[in-house]
């Protein structure tokens, strides 16, 4: 087993080893309500020590597709764990992780896991940032900084709809909006399917993804690069 493995049996995975997970930014009861409100029969919410009871030691590794990025280690074993334990026939996840998003679909692949797994575009706020827990980090300031993420990324988006396929200069029109961001973390335009560099000019859909920190949160974002099919 890996040290970093041993550190963490009772952190859940998708959390770096950095992230205090008791710090995390989570209302139970509110999102009960949410999810009451949105017509849920079920809740299912396990505690970290029933996904990762005492002497666990068997851990899913993903391959490629795990190391550029953000680096999705953790998250192949928690959600190999979660779809063994509720035995889904579909799920759904969210664009905004899109690097998760890849490593669950090859993993449901790789192991034949008879499950359709369901990317949903990213949900935003009315002003353009891209929902996530850890928004409410911000304070009002570094919200509005933050808007620099999406802004950038939508820059890109509309200069390959009016015909840009140069990968170094899609990336350049969406860092240029970045400077209100305290520490960019990167912002990389990979393959939609293997998360590789692309090659200019761009011929096949792609993402463009960013982390950066404003304050001391951590926030992600992607928008998909791609021509419309005929």
């Amino acid at each position: 087993m890996r040290g970093h493995d041993r550190q963490h049996l009772r952190q859940p995975h998708q959390f770096g080893p950095s992230e205090d997970l008791s710090a995390y930014p989570r209302d139970f009861l509110r999102d009960e309500q949410l999810c009451r409100d949105a017509g849920v029969a079920i809740l299912f919410a396990p505690s970290a020590g029933e996904v990762y009871p005492t002497h666990f030691e068997t851990f899913v590794e993903p391959g490629e597709l795990a190391k550029p990025l953000c680096g999705a280690c953790g998250v192949a074993t928690v959600v190999c764990k979660l779809f063994n334990m509720v035995q889904p026939d579909v799920v759904f996840f969210g664009q905004k992780d899109f690097q998760q998003c890849a490593v669950v679909r090859r993993m449901a692949t790789d192991l034949n896991l008879p499950i359709e797994i369901v990317t949903v575009p990213t949900v935003r706020e009315p002003d353009g940032l891209a929902m996530s827990s850890r928004n409410r980090y911000l304070s009002e300031e570094e919200r509005r900084r933050a808007l620099a993420i999406s802004r950038g990324l939508f820059a890109a988006a509309d200069a390959f709809r009016s015909g840009e396929r140069d990968v170094d200069e899609l990336i350049a029109i969406a860092k240029r909006h970045l400077e209100t961001v305290d520490r960019l973390q990167y912002l990389e335009l990979v393959d939609g399917d293997t998360l590789k560099t692309p090659a200019s000019p761009l011929r096949r859909p792609a993402a463009l993804c960013a982390a950066a920190y404003v304050g001391s949160t951590r926030l992600i974002d992607n928008v998909i690069l791609a021509s419309p099919t005929p």
